[in-house]
C-alpha cells in the first residue's frame, strides 16, 4: 500500500468529496485531485486538503487511556477493554440493561453504525442508543417520511441542480459548510436558472443569490405557508398533478390560506413584494426545487416547517418530476447511512422500524436471535444525554463530542460527569473523551476501509490508504473484543467487507435496501444509489432519482400535511430581547475536535465570535473585537464582537465549534420537536452585555 495512489473520500461533510491519497517518504500523506468523482470533480475545501494532518501522532491518540487517581494514563489494550466490559457488566447486573447507554456518530461508516446498533441490542440488550445525527437532519427525515413514505437526503443527484429553473435554498450556507457544492448553484445561474436564498444573515451563499430573503430566525414555517397562500391566490396550483399524484390537499390548502401575505410579513419581517417575487420566480420555470438545511430543521417545529416546504413543492407539481423536488442538504459525512442501519433509537437496519413486528423478526433472523429478545425504541439523542447519571449509569460513546455539540451543553457536561462509567472511542482526546474512565484510540478514515452514504443517497467506498500506527485498533475490533468479553463470541466480525455483506442481508427488502450493492460494484461504478435490490446492474443499476413514477406510500401518492405557524419555544422578551442563531464557519467542522488540531485551519478560524448588526453594537456600546457576553436562560458565553450589516438587527450569530467560555451551545435551547426530537439550536432568546478585560 505504501507509495501507491489510493482513490478514496474526504472524512468530513456529507458531500464525501473524492480525493487521491499518496503516502510520502517522510511519513505524511499527500492529497491530490480526483477529478472522476462527480460530486466535487476534483475540488476540495481547506478541511479536505488538510485532513491528513489529523493522522499525525502529534495530534492523535496513540494508546488506550484509563483513569487512575483522577488522571487519564496510558494502558494496554487488554486492561482498557477489560475495564469497559467490567463497567458495562456491573451496570447491567445492578440496574438492568437499559442503564447502559450507547451514543454514536454521523461520521461512523455504515459498517460501524450497523455493528454499533447490533452491539447495543444483542450484546447489551439496551434500548438506550441514539447518535448525534439526530441533531442533523431528523426533522427533514420525519417530514420526508410523512410526505413521500421514504427519507433520503436528496432524491436526485447534485448534478440535476444546474438543470433546474429555480432553487430555493432555505437555511444553508453551503459556500462555507460544503464549498465544492457551490459550483452546482453557480452553474444553475449560468444556465439561466434562479437562486433564492433564505437566511437571516447575508452569508457568502446569500451573496450568490438572485434574491435573498432575511426572515426572523424561527419563522421559516410561516414563510413557507405565506408562499403557498400566494400560489393558491394567484391560481398557480398544478391542479392536474395534485389530483393525480397527491392526497390531503384540501386540509393543507385551508391551513395555508390562514397565512395571508401581510400577516406573514409581520411574523417574518420579509416584505410582501419579496414574497410575491419568490412565488413568481419559483412558479414561472418548468422545473424548480426547494432544498433545506439546518436553519429550518433545527427548530422545535422543524418537522412541520419541512412539511410546509414540501407542500409548496407538491402544490406546484414539483416533486417526482425531472430537475424538480424537495431535498435536504445533509450535514455530517455519513449522517444518511448512519441512521439507516440501526444506531438510531427507533430503527433497525435497512431503515426498518423497531416497533414493526415483521421488521424485528426479519432482522432477528439475520442476527440469529429471538425477536422477543430485541429491546423496543429508546430515547432520542438529547433525551438520552439528559438521562445520564440518573436512569443511565454507563455510556459507551463512539465518534461524538456532545460536551461541545449538544444543546444546553453545560448541563450535558454535568450529566456526563455524573455517570458511574464512561468509555469513549475516538481518534483524538476530545473534550468529552477527556471526561472518560477509558479512552480507546481507533483508526481513521485513511487507515481503514468502509462505506459511507452521501447526501444524495450514493453509497461510497472509502479505501484504506495507509497502515495505522502500532497500538491503534478499529471500532469493529473494539466491538468484537467487547462482545467476546460480554459473552457473545460470534456475530461481530472485524473485517469491514464481511460486515457489509451482513448489512446487505439485513437491509434486503427494507426501505433503504442495500442488498444489491457490493464492494466490487462500489469500486467499479463510483458509488451506487440506494435502493438497489439486486446485484444485476442491468435489472437494477441503483436509483439516482426517486419518485418519478410513484411515491413510496401504499397508494403511490404523496401526502400533503396540514400545518400552521407557531412561535419558537423561547421568544424574546424584556429580559432577553435578542435572538441567537448558530452555525458553522468554513475552516472548522462540527465540534472542532479534529479541525481545531490543524494549524492551517486554526489560522483561518482561531476562535469563536459574536456577529451583530451595527445598530445593536451601538446600543450595546461595543466596537469591533470587543469581548461581548451573550446570556441565555441556560448560561453565558463570551466572544469578540464581529460587526456586520449582513445580519438582522434583532439577531446575533455564533459558530458552535469551540469549547470554553465561547461555547455557543452553552446558550442553546434543548426544546424538542415533538416528532423528530430535534433540539431548537437555531433560535433562542438572549441578552448582550459588555465585558471588562
Amino acid at each position: 500500500m505504501q507509495n501507491s495512489v489510493t482513490p478514496t473520500h474526504c472524512p468530513y461533510c456529507a458531500l464525501q468529496c473524492g480525493m487521491n491519497l499518496t503516502p510520502a517518504p517522510d511519513g505524511t500523506v499527500e492529497v491530490s485531485e480526483r477529478a472522476d468523482f462527480p460530486v466535487n470533480r476534483g475540488a476540495l475545501c481547506g478541511k479536505g486538503r488538510t485532513a491528513p494532518a489529523v493522522l499525525s501522532s502529534r495530534v492523535r491518540l496513540t494508546s488506550p487511556l484509563v483513569r487512575s487517581g483522577g488522571t487519564l494514563v496510558p494502558a494496554g489494550w487488554d486492561e482498557a477493554l477489560d475495564r469497559i466490559a467490567e463497567g458495562l457488566s456491573r451496570t447491567r447486573a445492578e440496574h438492568g440493561p437499559d442503564a447502559c447507554g450507547v451514543f454514536g456518530g454521523g461520521g461512523l461508516t455504515n459498517e460501524k453504525a450497523y455493528t454499533l446498533g447490533k452491539f447495543a441490542r444483542v450484546v447489551l440488550g439496551t434500548s438506550q442508543i441514539d447518535y448525534n445525527g439526530r441533531f442533523c437532519m431528523s426533522s427533514a427525515a420525519a417530514g420526508g417520511m410523512k410526505a413521500f413514505g421514504l427519507d433520503r437526503g436528496l432524491p436526485f443527484p447534485l448534478e440535476d441542480i444546474p438543470k433546474s429553473g429555480c432553487v430555493i435554498l432555505v437555511g444553508s450556507n453551503l459556500a462555507e459548510t460544503m464549498p465544492p457544492s457551490l459550483r452546482f448553484f453557480t452553474e444553475l445561474r449560468e444556465n439561466g436558472g434562479t437562486l433564492i436564498v433564505i437566511d437571516p444573515r447575508r452569508t457568502k451563499t446569500a451573496e450568490q443569490a438572485d434574491l435573498h430573503l432575511m426572515p426572523r430566525p424561527g419563522t421559516d414555517l410561516a414563510l413557507a405557508l405565506g408562499l403557498l397562500h400566494l400560489v393558491v391566490a394567484e391560481g398557480l396550483v398544478d391542479e392536474e398533478y395534485v389530483r393525480e399524484r397527491t392526497a390531503g390537499w384540501e386540509d393543507a390548502r385551508a391551513a395555508a390560506m390562514a397565512h395571508w401575505p401581510e400577516y406573514v410579513e409581520r411574523i417574518t419581517g420579509v416584505p410582501v413584494p419579496q414574497l410575491r417575487e419568490t412565488v413568481r420566480l419559483f412558479c414561472e420555470p418548468e422545473s424548480a426545487m426547494v432544498l433545506t438545511a439546518r436553519g429550518p430543521e433545527q427548530q422545535s417545529k422543524g418537522t412541520d416547517t419541512v412539511s410546509a416546504w414540501i407542500n409548496l413543492c407538491l402544490a406546484t407539481g414539483r416533486a417526482g418530476r425531472p430537475f424538480s423536488g424537495y431535498g435536504c442538504l445533509t450535514g455530517q459525512g455519513n449522517g444518511q447511512g448512519g441512521r439507516e442501519h440501526g444506531q438510531k433509537a427507533d430503527q433497525l437496519p435497512g431503515y426498518r422500524k423497531l416497533d414493526d413486528p415483521a421488521a424485528r423478526a426479519y432482522v432477528a433472523g439475520v442476527w440469529g436471535v429471538d425477536p422477543d429478545s430485541l429491546p423496543g425504541p429508546g430515547r432520542s439523542a438529547y433525551e438520552l444525554l439528559d438521562a445520564l447519571g440518573t436512569d443511565i449509569k454507563s455510556l459507551l460513546l463512539m465518534g461524538s463530542n456532545p460536551v461541545v455539540s449538544a444543546p444546553h451543553a453545560a448541563h450535558i457536561e454535568e450529566r456526563i460527569k455524573s455517570l458511574d462509567f464512561l468509555a469513549v472511542c475516538d481518534v483524538v482526546l476530545s473534550e468529552t473523551a477527556a471526561l472518560a474512565d477509558v479512552v480507546l484510540p481507533v483508526t481513521q478514515w485513511a487507515e481503514e476501509t468502509g462505506t459511507t452514504t452521501n447526501l444524495e443517497g450514493r453509497v461510497l467506498l472509502r479505501r484504506q490508504a495507509i497502515t495505522p500506527p502500532d497500538g491503534i485498533r478499529s471500532d469493529l475490533e473494539v466491538m468484537h473484543e467487547l462482545a467476546d468479553r460480554l459473552g457473545v463470541e460470534k456475530g461481530f466480525p472485524t473485517d469491514a467487507e464481511e460486515v457489509f455483506e451482513e448489512l446487505r442481508r439485513a437491509s434486503a427488502g427494507g426501505p433503504a435496501d442495500y442488498s444489491g450493492i457490493t464492494y466490487r460494484r462500489l469500486a467499479e461504478e463510483n458509488g451506487v444509489f440506494w435502493p438497489c435490490p439486486t446485484e444485476d446492474t442491468v435489472v437494477h443499476p441503483g436509483t439516482p432519482r426517486l419518485f418519478l413514477d410513484r411515491f413510496a406510500t401504499p397508494d403511490g401518492r404523496a401526502r400533503f400535511v396540514p400545518v400552521s405557524h407557531r412561535a419558537i419555544a423561547e421568544e424574546p422578551d424584556e429580559e432577553y430581547p435578542v435572538l441567537l442563531t448558530t452555525g458553522r464557519v468554513v475552516a472548522q467542522y462540527q465540534s472542532g475536535a479534529q479541525t481545531r488540531r490543524v494549524d492551517e485551519l486554526n489560522a483561518a478560524a482561531p476562535g469563536p465570535f459574536v456577529e451583530l448588526h451595527p445598530r445593536l453594537a451601538e446600543r450595546l456600546g461595543a466596537a469591533e473585537g470587543d469581548p461581548v457576553a451573550v446570556v441565555s436562560r441556560r448560561g453565558r458565553a463570551v466572544a469578540p464582537a464581529r460587526i456586520t450589516l449582513g445580519i438582522r438587527p434583532d439577531t446575533v450569530f455564533m459558530p458552535f465549534h469551540w469549547y470554553g467560555e465561547g461555547r455557543a451551545n452553552t446558550l442553546t435551547n434543548p426544546a424538542l420537536d415533538p416528532t423528530s426530537r430535534m433540539p431548537e439550536f437555531k433560535a433562542c432568546a438572549v441578552r448582550l452585555e459588555t465585558v471588562e478585560r
